[in-house]
């Protein structure tokens, strides 16, 4: 399933369950903690400048992330996963394997909606590579990516507690790539994720 298809059926999963959603909403207060799990979907952009055609798998991967309200609008959310491994190609052909870990911070503004609950946010990204075997140790990449972090979702209460949640967020990985200890290009990986999942307030 593409980014498209899985973006269609979460925003489908959203509607079928936003309408009878409204009884049991409960507003976000200061101190309130949401945490929430997602199955994401990550779907690469493959921006490469070193000539190599180089491109970075689609997959999906498991995520958890803690929100914690400083008021009813305004929240800060860690987004957490494991290192995940990913094949990359050159013009189609594998060349070899990394890890990549990103855990991304970002601040959230929360709005008020009849029956579901929006957001939008913006903070930063830092990914760190590792286990990484392209060309036999022929080439390499930087180990270290920071970049920023755009995300919109929204979190439909199932009951007073428990939360319906639908995520996509569009963040940007960069490294550079070199070969025989020189720098040949840069690749981006500008993955967009798209998540759906449930929530638990505390």
């Amino acid at each position: 399933m593409n980014t498209h298809h899985f973006a269609l059926a979460a925003l489908a999963s959203t509607c079928l369950l936003a309408s009878g959603a409204a009884l049991a909403q409960d507003d976000f207060q200061a101190g309130s903690v949401l945490v929430r799990a997602r199955a994401v979907h990550l779907d690469s952009a493959n921006k490469d400048s070193t000539g190599l055609g180089l491109a970075m798998n689609n997959k999906g991967l498991p995520e958890v992330d803690v929100s914690y309200f400083f008021s009813k609008h305004l929240a800060a959310e860690l987004i957490l996963t494991v290192p995940q491994k990913h094949t990359l190609t050159s013009n189609g052909a594998a060349i070899g394997t990394l890890r990549h870990l990103p855990p991304t911070l970002t601040v959230q503004y929360h709005f008020d909606a009849p029956g579901f609950k929006p957001y939008v946010g913006a903070g930063l990204n830092y990914t760190r590579f590792s286990s990484v075997h392209l060309l036999g140790g022929a080439a390499d990449v930087k180990r270290h990516s920071f970049g920023p972090a755009l995300q919109v979702g929204v979190d439909i209460p199932l009951s007073k507690q428990l939360y319906l949640n639908v995520d996509v967020k569009k963040v940007f990985i960069k490294t550079d790539v070199s070969a025989g200890g020189a720098k040949i290009g840069q690749f981006k990986a500008d993955p967009v994720l798209v998540g759906v999942g449930l929530g638990w307030r505390f």
